[in-house]
This record gives structure tokens, C-alpha cells and sequence, in this order.
């Protein structure tokens, strides 16, 4: 019997050892959240579909939704990361806030895209997740981005400067103990009021998880630039788990 069960486990990691990886271990899934109580971002309904395409590119899987309702601690659980995706205003009860500081202090991940710093003045756990609060921003213009941290996945495909067009915030709160991946130069355009430190793109590990900010994707052709959309694919990657 004790011989037959050896073999037995013999014939099963010979025929596990055949299969793809992409069998063996199940797909990281992600949730996308783009609720608004504030204003409602035109390049969310363009965002969707690219960060859904990302997924499909790059063995993740997708849920999508504005429902706050979801934000429980059982069905926070199934997803490697959440995206909020230029959300607006206060989005989350009481009830869901504590849902989802709860999955951040169990391994959860977190990407904050543009508007997600003008989300939920009133929870100070969420500020300094996602690492800043929006203060104001002046018209949509060009402006060069300086890249001062090419070895992190979000940015090593970047060039050390970046002349981007986008509508650029100015933060009335920065949280402590960011790494900051992009700085904008407030020479390059009119309105910022930052200073030299002023950051466009960070990271950093907090109450137990990863989180992940990038203030650009303001435009509806953010989401069909191959540089920008590396740049949130790396962001994503970070906050599932990956560094490569």
C-alpha cells in the first residue's frame, strides 16, 4: 500500500511538472473603483478598457465597479489590489473604510491614479495611503517631469525627463516617508505652488501593505500612451506583489 501511494505521488508531480505555469498558480485578480462624489473624470470611461486590456496582456484579472457596496472585508479578500481610479469625494461609508483598512493590513495593495488624492478629505488613514491630498490645479498644459528613480518597475522605461501634457495638482498635504519616483519642475509651466518638492509619482509600504500613486491620467490619450500606460502597468504590478 505505502508503495503504491509512493508511486502515486511519483505520477502526480510528473504530470503537475508538465502543466503551464499559468495553471499551477491562479491569476492575481484586481478591482478597479471609480466612484465619484465630486468631479467626474471623462478619461475614467477610456481608462476601463486600457487597464482592462493591460490585465489580459499580463496574466491579471479584472473586476470592475462604482459600487462602494463591495467593500466588505469577505470580498476584498479575493483581489491582490485595488485601484481607485480618479474617484472624487467621499466614496466609502464608515463601514467599507474599516472593511478596506483591514485588507491593506492584510497584505492588501493599493494604486491611487490622478484624481484619487481628491478622495476622502475626511479619513486621514486613506491620506496618507494614497500619500497626498489635491489642493488645486492650474490649466491643462506641457510640462517636463523629472524621473529621479529609474530602477523601480513603474519608472525604468521612463527618460530621466519626461515632457508630458496633463493637468498637473498641486498637493495641500504630502504624507511623510514617500519614495518618490517622478518630481514635476515648476519652471516648465505655469500655476505650480509646491515648490522643488513637488512629487508627481511615489510609492511606499504602509499598515501592512503596498501602495502605489501616480498623479498623471488626467487626458483621455493617458490611456493610449505606451509610456503612461507602462508606467500605471508598473504601479499595478508593485501593488500585486511583483517586481519584475
Amino acid at each position: 500500500m505505502k508503495t503504491f501511494n509512493y508511486l502515486k505521488a511519483v505520477i502526480i508531480v510528473l504530470v503537475l511538472m508538465q502543466l503551464p505555469y499559468s495553471r499551477l498558480m491562479a491569476k492575481p485578480k484586481v478591482l478597479v473603483f471609480s466612484k465619484t462624489a465630486g468631479f467626474h473624470h471623462a478619461s475614467i470611461a477610456v481608462g476601463i478598457p486600457a487597464i482592462i486590456k493591460l490585465g489580459h496582456e499580463n496574466n491579471f484579472e479584472l473586476d470592475t465597479t462604482t459600487n462602494s457596496a463591495k467593500f466588505t472585508v469577505g470580498n476584498l479578500k479575493q483581489y491582490a489590489a485595488v485601484i481607485f481610479l480618479s474617484t472624487t469625494g467621499d466614496v466609502l461609508n464608515e463601514e467599507q473604510q474599516k472593511a478596506f483598512e483591514q485588507y491593506i493590513r492584510s497584505g492588501g495593495g493599493f494604486v491611487g491614479v490622478h484624481a484619487a488624492t481628491d478622495t476622502e478629505y475626511g479619513w486621514p488613514w486613506y491620506g496618507d495611503l494614497v500619500g497626498a491630498y489635491f489642493k488645486s490645479h492650474p490649466k491643462q498644459q506641457e510640462a517636463t517631469l523629472h524621473v529621479i528613480d529609474r530602477n523601480f518597475i513603474a519608472t525604468k522605461h521612463l527618460p530621466a525627463q519626461w515632457k508630458r501634457f496633463d493637468e498637473w495638482y498641486n498637493f495641500k498635504y504630502i504624507a511623510k516617508g514617500l519614495h518618490v519616483l517622478i518630481t514635476i519642475d515648476e519652471k516648465s509651466y505655469t500655476g505650480g505652488v509646491n515648490g522643488n518638492n513637488h512629487p508627481m509619482s511615489w510609492y511606499h509600504q504602509y499598515d501592512g501593505g503596498r501602495a502605489f500613486y501616480t498623479e498623471l491620467g488626467h487626458t483621455d490619450e493617458s490611456y493610449a500612451d505606451p509610456l503612461y500606460l507602462q508606467h500605471l502597468l508598473g504601479g499595478i504590478k508593485y501593488a500585486i506583489g511583483k517586481s519584475k
